[in-house]
Parts: structure tokens; sequence; C-alpha cells
């Protein structure tokens, strides 16, 4: 490997985004230095890379990482993807939320801060836009925070943690809230897969899609290429201590989704603290970094059914076991406030 290339750390870079972030980063000439504990990323996202000379891989859990972890030293770049998300486990076991996704994160800034000393340049945070919960539409990046279950608080906590060490410590951070990210590598199990692990099995098994609630809402669907390069874009600006939305600024409904899919559906109760709309607001990244997304929705979509067979180990959901894995969602968020 050569010393003159600058070195990156991705933490959770073995799981959706994190992998493709560090597909982005090897393009461009960085030695990239991997974390992940295996508990929501996997391997295979990072088959293609075995033999790659410039990667480094280290099984580990954030929660453990060492202030002085080799891991970072000499370090350029930082993109912090590791954390747990999903909103029905943040509700039943709200401590290892906060404990990995704040806590968590004051440890791979510890780590940045000591390993980084001399020569880091950007720490750049995945924050989630569930933080702004049921928000006006399009929604930009001032408008209030109001998380409604504990992964979309954990993750503004963490957010507010990465510019804290900006204020106290002078480090140069950014933060990233990301939409509706989609693509190829997305889960593919776990119980609270997203859309289209869920679509995607169904249509495998020639069963229904199980559309929540009437289909008509939409969500800002953001390819996942174009959310590594926006990190990556946000990492090379000489923009710090800012905040930014990552999506297509173009909802679409989740009918839309099916109607590119094909198939008949079958519709679940809508679920409370789900908003009808997300639509990120994106003028600022627009303006300030010159991002704009390139992969628009039917062409992500058909992509990624080129891969379609890669869902056959997704679990195969019906409006009975759904009903039955969103109990808590329906206990805690259901009531009257």
């Amino acid at each position: 490997m050569s010393g003159a290339k600058p070195i990156a750390v991705v933490t959770g870079g073995a799981g959706f985004i994190g992998s493709h972030m560090v597909d982005l980063l090897l393009a461009n000439g960085y030695r990239v230095r991997i974390l992940d504990n295996l508990q929501g990323g996997h391997l295979s996202n990072l088959a293609h890379l075995q033999n790659e000379p410039d990667v480094h891989f280290e099984q580990g859990d954030i929660r453990d990482l060492a202030a002085e972890s080799l891991l970072f030293r000499d370090v350029q770049h930082v993109y912090h993807f590791a954390g747990i998300g999903d909103i029905v486990p943040s509700m039943e076991q709200p401590i290892d939320y906060m404990a990995t996704n704040v806590q968590g994160t004051v440890r791979v800034l510890e780590a940045a801060r000591s390993g980084g000393r001399h020569t880091l340049q950007r720490f750049v945070y995945a924050a989630s836009s569930s933080c702004y919960g049921l928000a006006a539409t399009p929604t930009l990046e001032d408008f209030p925070i109001q998380p409604q279950y504990p992964y979309a608080l954990s993750k503004n906590l963490g957010e507010q943690v990465v510019l804290h060490w900006r204020q106290v410590y002078d480090m140069p951070v950014n933060s990233l809230r990301i939409f509706n990210a989609y693509g190829p590598r997305v889960r593919t199990t776990g119980a609270y897969g997203a859309v289209f692990g869920v679509f995607f099995r169904q249509k495998l098994a020639g069963k229904p899609y199980t559309v929540v609630g009437d289909g008509t809402q939409t969500r800002d669907f953001i390819y996942v290429t174009d959310v590594a390069r926006a990190f990556y874009m946000v990492a090379c600006s000489d923009r710090e201590g800012e905040i930014y939305n990552v999506g297509a600024n173009n909802p679409q409904s989740v009918l839309r989704l099916v109607e590119l899919l094909g198939g008949e559906v079958i519709f679940v109760p809508k679920r409370p603290g789900e908003p009808d709309c997300t639509w990120a607001e994106t003028a600022k990244i627009n303006r300030e970094i010159g991002w704009y997304p390139q992969v628009d929705f039917p062409t992500g979509v058909r992509t990624m059914l080129q891969d379609i067979a890669r869902w056959n180990d997704a679990p195969l959901w019906d409006p009975e076991s759904i009903a039955k894995a969103t109990e808590s969602w329906f206990k805690y968020l259901g009531k009257e406030r």
C-alpha cells in the first residue's frame, strides 16, 4: 500500500450505506479502514473487496472502542455510519440504542480526536431524518426536532454530540440527515426490514404486497450511491459544523413502488407516529456543496430488481405476522398524547 494515499475510516462499513461508502472512497484513491460488529452489516457486502490491498477490516463494537485505537491513527476522513436502527426494537431495548447511537458515537469521536489529532480533515455523521418526526413538508434543516420514538431520539442525540465536539474540541464535523435510502445491499433479513426487503420477498413468493394504510403515503427515496456521494462531497468541501438533508426532494408513494414492481396488494393498518410524507428540502446541500441526486426512482428500482434473488432469505411477511411484530409499535405510539 502506498503511504501517500489518504486514510479514511468507515464505521459500519460492512453495512448497507457504509459498504457503498467504502467503494466510493477506494475509487477516489483512499486507504479504507472499516470497523463493524457484523450485527447489522454483512461480510458479503465486502466480498468483492477481499483481495483489495487498500482495505483493512476490523470486527468490533463502537461501544468498546478505545480512544487510542490504532484504526484511527493518522486518519483524514471519518464516516460514522455504525449504529442500530428500527422503530420497534428501540422501544423494547432503549438502553441498547442509547448506548450504541449516543455513547458509541462519543467513543468514535474520541478515537478520531486522538488518532487524527494532526491529520483529521473531516468527521461526517450519518444522522436520520426521523429526528423531524411528523414534520411539515418539504422539510428544512432548521425545522423543529420532534422525535417520536427512541431510535429517532438516539440518532439526534448522537448528532448533538458530534456538533458539541466541534464546539468544545474544534473537531471538523458535519452531519447529514438521511431520508429514505434504498438500493443494492439494503438489508434483506431481520424482523423489521425496510419496505424494499418486504416487497421483494413477497414478489419472489408470488404473494400480495402488504401496503401500510392506503398506500398514498409518500417517502423521499434516495439511492444509496447518491447518499455516499453526498457524504464524500461534504467531507471534501470547506464547509464545517453544518447539517444537511440528504434526499431526492421528490417523494414517491408506496403505490408507485407497487406499480413499478407489479402485483397485487393487501392493506394493513396505518402505524401511529409515522408521517404521511417525508420530503427533504435539499436546497442547502445543492447550493453549498453542489450535490444533486443522479439516480431517479424508476431507474433505482429497476437496478435493484436485477438482483432480486438476494431477497430469497428475507422474512416473508403477511398481515398476521406484521400485526404480531408491531404490537409494541401500537402499544407505545398509539395512545393519545
